[in-house]
């Protein structure tokens, strides 16, 4: 899940506080699953990092493609 630019950082705890507690959810994990999804979340913290983790490994890619990153 993705935020705009600058959201509040409150906000963004309020809504990880609840993706958190739906992903949590039996029936929304077995629908996850059933759809070949894996039930997951993170922190946002967590999830800053994956992103920036993706754009370092892709970076090359996407440059030689003639591609360019949006931030």
């Amino acid at each position: 899940m993705f935020a705009p630019a600058k959201t509040p950082a409150t906000i963004i705890s309020r809504l990880n506080q609840e993706i958190v507690r739906i992903v949590n959810l039996a029936d929304v994990r077995d629908r996850i699953v059933t759809v070949g999804g894996e039930p997951r979340h993170s922190s946002p913290e967590e999830f800053r990092r994956f992103i920036a983790d993706e754009k370092k490994r892709w970076e090359p890619v996407i440059r030689e493609s003639g591609a360019s990153m949006q931030n």
